[in-house]
């Protein structure tokens, strides 16, 4: 399944404490065990990931840029595989710098194909490259940038669901067709309308915690149920 801080807010209360008083870190680590998630996270890299990132608003750019890049990537392959090299493609693709990528010539891609630490696949890096370029010229041309041009397609504002099983969750909608058709006439690759869904989910423009989850209410559950 594709899946992109509790905000900074509930899970960040704690890890102050835990910085704050080191005798609490038990109590700290047990509190967040006996919290609802959403079910698909169940390995600890996957829980990290869900209780501090997964589904909170991203605006900063090169952040939205990472995650079209690491959906794109994950294609045919599972989110924990690609979460585990998250750290060698911060490194492989210098930080997620859109304006260095574009710049990639013939030499720096045969030397992104030899590295084991990525998924080493001909396709999927020369379409970073690609859309790295097709990202800059977003934000040359939308008043918004690249930031307004995707949160565009749902308005600004992000859409907050409610399921009571990550399950019943979508692959893809009618959003994720539209932003999809619009990044592959703009040159983009790899951004199939599921992958472009599961880009939406990462970065908050669409809220599909459960609803029981201990994410879904400080992402905006919280005024969807009333």
């Amino acid at each position: 399944m594709s899946i992109a801080g509790a905000s900074r807010g509930s899970l960040g209360k704690y890890a102050r404490r835990e910085e704050k008083f080191p005798g609490a870190t038990i109590f700290v680590r047990a509190r967040l065990r006996r919290m609802h998630r959403c079910g698909w996270a169940r390995t600890p890299i996957d829980i990290e990931y869900h209780d501090a990132e997964w589904g909170a608003p991203v605006h900063d750019e090169r952040t939205l840029f990472e995650f079209l890049l690491l959906e794109g990537a994950q294609a045919g392959l599972s989110w924990t595989t690609i979460l585990k090299k998250r750290e060698n493609y911060r490194r492989a693709f210098d930080g997620f710098d859109m304006e260095r990528i574009a710049a990639y010539d013939e030499a720096k891609a045969a030397a992104l194909l030899a590295d084991a630490g990525i998924v080493r696949n001909r396709l999927k890096i020369s379409a970073a490259i690609d859309n790295a370029r097709a990202a800059l010229k977003i934000r040359a041309e939308e008043p918004g940038g690249l930031d307004g041009y995707l949160w565009g397609f749902v308005g600004g504002r992000p859409i907050v669901n409610r399921w009571g099983s990550y399950r019943e969750a979508p692959a893809r909608t009618a959003e994720s067709d539209a932003m999809s058709k619009d990044l592959k006439k703009r040159g983009f690759r790899f951004v199939g309308s599921t992958i472009c869904y599961a880009f939406m989910q990462a970065v908050g423009m669409v809220n599909d915690h459960e609803t029981a989850c201990f994410r879904y209410a400080p992402l905006g559950g919280a005024a969807a149920s009333k």
